[in-house]
């Protein structure tokens, strides 16, 4: 795209990215660290009729304006909102955290994957792996694609079952445009089937009953009509970063305007039996038209689900 520069996630100094899993369990936690003094001002999108959510209603625009230290992205469904509690502790422990007179308290929000259907339904990101992904931000980040953090027990196409579903994961994408930066981190759980936007081809989702071809999910969907149970573990959760300087509605704007890169690469999406989410997070100062970055903020958003997939 003209004008737009592709840069690494490490060219992002507007937040640190600490991932941690547990490869034998499946599942993992993603912290989204913002810098400890300033914070960023979010908002947020929800699409899905189920979501794990934890302090969401912080990022509402007719609640103050305090900074969010961190965003936390995890597996374990609701089970996984105990991650935060362990980052809270490590941001205490640090010194991080809105100064309320007797102690500061860090403002965490969080959203979680349905995993439990992939690696083990008992074992799910606690405190203590909130506490270590909190660590490896603090110490710079470790930011990557592929089956890491919250995207360790993601996967995609499964409103057939398990059986017929494929492997997901965690998808980074980050760009530069003039001043202006945009990132986007996402874990890919879709009920549906997985698109590169830019070629309208499917890269994922439900396979055939001997899994040697893809079916399709929407086709399944009609066919099942309200007869079938659809929840089979879902939920796609992200957010996009950008250095762009927005106010709270604004930030809220911007993660509607980058649902639109679910529509584009998820098919269904938004259901029932989905938690769809998007954060958006401004942490910086440069001036920018909000629909410039609505429109970039969905397209890292699309690339990012992209990257989830071309790891698998």
């Amino acid at each position: 795209m003209s004008g737009i520069r592709e840069i690494a996630m490490t060219e992002m100094p507007e937040v640190s990215i600490g991932n941690v899993q547990n490869e034998e369990a499946k599942t993992g936690v993603t912290v989204l660290l913002f810098d400890k003094k300033t914070g960023a001002v979010v908002g947020v999108d929800i699409s899905g009729g189920g979501p794990a959510s934890r302090e969401t209603p912080l990022t509402s625009p007719v609640t103050a304006d305090n900074p969010i230290n961190a965003i936390v992205l995890s597996g374990g469904s609701a089970y996984g909102l105990a991650a935060s509690d362990g980052v809270m502790r490590c941001l205490e422990d640090h010194g991080i955290g809105f100064e309320t007179g007797y102690a500061k308290v860090p403002l965490v929000c969080q959203s979680c994957i349905y995993d439990l259907g992939y690696g083990s339904a008992t074992v799910r990101p606690d405190s203590e792996m909130g506490y270590a992904a909190c660590e490896k931000a603090l110490a710079g980040g470790n930011p990557s694609s592929g089956s890491v953090g919250a995207g360790t027990g993601a996967t995609v196409g499964k409103i057939c079952g398990m059986e017929r579903a494929m492997k997901s994961g965690l998808g980074m994408y980050a760009v530069q445009l003039g001043e202006l930066r945009m990132a986007a981190v996402v874990a890919v759980n879709a009920l549906g089937d997985i698109f590169d936007s830019s070629t309208g081809r499917k890269i994922a989702g439900l396979r055939t009953e001997d899994g040697t071809a893809f079916s399709d999910s929407c086709e399944e969907l009609w066919k099942m009509g309200q007869r079938e149970n659809l929840f089979t573990g879902n939920t796609t959760i992200g957010a996009v970063i950008t250095n762009g300087k927005f106010n709270k509605a604004q930030m809220n704007k911007i993660a509607s305007m980058t649902r639109n890169a679910y529509a584009r690469c998820i098919n269904p999406v938004g259901t029932m039996a989905d938690g769809d989410s998007i954060y958006a997070a401004s942490a910086g100062e440069v001036e920018a038209d909000l629909n410039v970055a609505g429109t970039l903020a969905a397209y890292v958003m699309e690339r990012a689900i992209v990257a989830a997939i071309d790891k698998f």
